[in-house]
């Protein structure tokens, strides 16, 4: 099977390194025109730009301020034209003690839930809006394995925000469709990441590889290959589905 993503222009959301950046990778070797978002880091967006074989465009969008994330897609639509694939993978995994006082862990809470479920689900409101004017789009949205297993006591908010992530992406599936809307999760277990590295420098690596039924982490280019399968629309018919890439830590 060859997947060809020509003339889709695709936005993925935290693409300057980990998961977002291999799926960039991937998707423009597949021929699509990828749209590299960043917040932090524009040097690694720039490279990464610079190594891609298909046009690249470096986006950049504080997703902690919902103020610069409303009006975001329409705007980069004015400026590149039309947006056929949107993957929401920018996150935060903050740890914080559950007896930690509570205005700190209120403040872990609330900006975990900015980042990945508000700020997610505005982009996506918009991309939907764009993207039925054409009848056309798709939406990939990374959860976790958290979602459905929980996590530790220190990524209460984290498991809770990919949960909802879970009941938006298949609402958007069920009542988008015959408007040509398809919406997928995609559900990771640990990732080798930098933003893994505060789980592993708590937990360790072996705590991680004695989870999982493989012999090896999972890595940011495994999760890559699925993610260009459903924007191909080769699996629509997936829509509204959760693909579990765990590693065989969870399965259900």
């Amino acid at each position: 099977m060859n997947i060809s993503l020509e003339n889709q222009r695709i936005l993925v959301t935290g693409a300057s390194r980990g998961i977002g950046r291999a799926i960039a990778e991937q998707l423009s070797a597949s021929g699509a025109e990828v749209l590299i978002h960043y917040h932090k880091n524009p040097a690694a967006a720039k490279e990464l730009q610079r190594q891609l074989p298909n046009p690249t465009y470096i986006v950049s969008c504080d997703l902690g301020d919902l103020e610069q994330v409303k009006g975001w897609i329409p705007r980069l639509v004015d400026k590149y034209g039309k947006i056929d694939a949107l993957i929401n993978n920018a996150g935060v995994a903050l740890s914080v003690p559950d007896d930690a006082p509570t205005e700190e862990w209120t403040a872990t809470w609330l900006h975990t839930m900015t980042v990945n479920v508000n700020a997610l689900a505005i982009i996506t409101k918009e991309f939907v809006q764009h993207a039925r004017l054409n009848i056309n789009g798709r939406v990939v949205n990374i959860s976790s394995r958290a979602a459905f297993r929980g996590d530790t006591p220190e990524y209460l908010a984290y498991a809770s925000s990919k949960s909802a992530l879970v009941g938006f992406t298949r609402s958007v599936a069920r009542y988008y469709g015959k408007e040509g809307i398809r919406a997928f999760i995609i559900a990771p277990g640990f990732v080798r990441t930098d933003m893994a590295k505060d789980f592993m420098d708590q937990y360790g690596e072996d705590f991680a590889l004695k989870d999982i039924a493989l012999e090896r982490l999972t890595e940011p280019k495994d999760i890559a290959p699925m993610v260009c399968l459903l924007v191909s629309g080769l699996a629509d018919h997936a829509t509204g589905g959760t693909i579990d890439m765990n590693a065989g830590s969870y399965v259900h």
